[in-house]
């Protein structure tokens, strides 16, 4: 069983995008901005969007980060989402989600210029990756392909099965593992809390991709020998022995399921860091699409 360590491979990231914009800036180009937005104090929210700033900071990004009160009008928001849809140095507008239950998240997604929409949530964005057309893609599954190119696992002709469907993970990796391309070419099964014998289809499966937002739900009889296992979630469950009361564990059962797998993700260290990664890379193809740069890398998955 070989770990895929999502920290090696998203170093390997920020080092690329570190050196491009290091480039762009003794070039006396424009350096990639990425422009975030949070509503109210939610702690997780509050952490999530740190982090994103603290790894534009490293890698040479500029980043502006715009605080709105919980009780912020919609109209405010949407008001401020276009001035920077307008503001030309921005590259790049991510708003945090969730959002106060007075917002609507679509009316917000919506808003945002697609062109700028990092999180690749725009109908539009989402649209022209199911079409195969240049877009930006949601950054889990980016990060996930990442993850498996960086660890030169070839999916063509594998049978992947994806355990959950939601719109930000389960939807679009199975969309992506099925296209024709690096990192695609599997047959893929989508499943979800309704199919029937999950534990049978996970087991004929070459690739398991579990986000299902259940903790310890991917059991060792589900997976067979030498299968590939990526691990996209990240539950609190309670654990008495912590000082914070709880412990965080992933979809899989990870110690009784790492022995089968060929090569496993964990929960800290995993795809998590993956997607902060997979993030910086828009702003920065965004940036460098609009000076005639071109893509500036080669993760293949964005305009």
């Amino acid at each position: 069983m070989q770990l895929l360590d999502g920290k090696l491979a998203s170093q390997a990231i920020r080092d690329d995008l570190r050196e491009k914009i290091s480039g762009r800036k003794e070039a006396g180009r424009k350096i990639p901005h990425l422009a975030a937005i949070l509503v109210g104090k939610d702690p997780a929210s509050e952490t999530y969007v740190a982090s994103k700033v603290r790894n534009c900071g490293e890698i040479g990004m500029i980043s502006t980060l715009i605080r709105l009160e919980e009780d912020v009008p919609q109209q405010e928001l949407l008001d401020r989402i276009a001035a920077l849809n307008g503001d030309p140095d921005v590259d790049g507008i991510l708003v945090q989600l969730p959002l106060p239950p007075h917002i609507s998240e679509q009316k917000i997604i919506d808003a945002i210029d697609p062109s700028k929409d990092v999180d690749g949530f725009h109908p539009e964005n989402v649209g022209r990756m199911v079409l195969d057309l240049p877009s930006f893609v949601s950054a889990t599954p980016a990060g996930i392909l990442l993850l498996l190119r960086h660890y030169r696992i070839r999916t063509a002709g594998m049978h992947a099965v994806v355990i959950g469907r939601s719109h930000i993970v389960g939807r679009p990796i199975s969309i992506l593992l099925s296209r024709n391309g690096e990192n695609g070419n599997a047959t893929v099964t989508l499943c979800h809390s309704r199919t029937k014998d999950l534990a049978g289809i996970c087991r004929q499966a070459d690739l398991v991709v579990a986000a299902i937002g259940r903790p310890k739900f991917v059991t060792a009889s589900m997976i067979k020998d030498g299968a590939v296992v990526i691990d996209v979630g990240i539950n609190r469950v309670p654990d008495p022995s912590r000082k914070s009361g709880f412990a965080l564990v992933g979809d899989v059962d990870f110690e009784n399921v790492a022995p089968n797998c060929s090569y496993i993700s964990p929960v800290r260290g995993g795809v998590g860091l993956m997607t902060i990664a997979a993030l910086l890379t828009n702003p920065y193809q965004a940036c460098s699409s609009r000076d005639g740069g071109g893509t500036g890398t080669t993760d293949g998955f964005t305009a």
